[in-house]
C-alpha cells in the first residue's frame, strides 16, 4: 500500500508503461508490472545511491530543497 491513490498510480504505471520502462502481463484479474530492462535499472539506482553518498548532506542541509524546508511547508 502506497498510500496513494489508486488513479494516481495507474496514471504512472501507464506513462512508465509508454516510455518502455515497464511491462505488464495480465493474471487473471489483476495486471503484474515488472520492470523492462532490470539490469540498467540497477545500474541507476546504485549510481544514485552513489551520488547520494557523496552529496546527501548538501541535499539535506539544502534551504529550497532540504528536510527543514519541507518540514516549513507543512
Amino acid at each position: 500500500h502506497l498510500g496513494l491513490a489508486q488513479s494516481t498510480v495507474s496514471k504512472h504505471l501507464a506513462c512508465l508503461l509508454d516510455c518502455g520502462i515497464v511491462r505488464v502481463r495480465s493474471q487473471g484479474r489483476a495486471s503484474v508490472y515488472s520492470l523492462a530492462h532490470p539490469a540498467a535499472t540497477l545500474q541507476l539506482l546504485s549510481a544514485a545511491e552513489t551520488l547520494l553518498g557523496l552529496t546527501g548532506d548538501a541535499v539535506t542541509l539544502c534551504p529550497t530543497y532540504g528536510t527543514r524546508s519541507r518540514e516549513a511547508r507543512r
